[in-house]
This record gives structure tokens, C-alpha cells and sequence, in this order.
């Protein structure tokens, strides 16, 4: 399968905002103080769980998104498409 160059770009960019995003949502889950996280004796609840979960998933499917635009991008610049 080819990609055209803007499909490639699209989906590296894609890839690099899903890490900013998820990087971000992480860090705001790990100070988090309303309770949700962590419980009052600090110990993780089921949403700190649900939302980890989401993050690594996301951290999984934009790395391979971007990777699938990264090479398009690298194969578009090759071929001089």
C-alpha cells in the first residue's frame, strides 16, 4: 500500500499529538489532588487504573500510527512523490 504525502504527514502528526496529549493527561493523573486517583490513604482507584490504561493504549496506538506516517513520509522523499 502507498500513502500520499499528506496522509503521511497526517498521520505523524497524529502519532506526535497523541504522545504531547497523553504525556500531559498522565502527569495530570499522577498529581492529581481532587481524590479520584488515589484514595485517601494515597493508594490508586479504579479510575487512576481506567485512565493509566487508556494512556498506555493511546502511547501504543499513536506510536504505531506515527510509525506508519514516518515511513510513508521516508518513502514519499525516496521516490520524489
Amino acid at each position: 500500500m502507498k500513502l500520499s504525502r499528506r496522509v503521511s504527514w497526517f498521520l505523524l502528526a497524529f502519532g506526535v499529538w497523541s504522545w504531547f496529549i497523553w504525556i500531559t493527561s498522565v502527569k495530570n493523573l499522577w498529581n492529581d489532588g481532587s481524590g479520584l486517583a488515589f484514595d485517601d490513604a494515597g493508594d490508586p482507584t479504579a479510575y487512576f487504573w481506567v485512565h493509566l490504561l487508556l494512556a498506555v493504549t493511546s502511547f501504543v496506538l499513536g506510536t504505531v500510527i506515527g510509525v506508519l506516517g514516518l515511513r510513508g513520509v521516508r518513502a514519499a522523499r525516496r521516490t520524489g512523490a
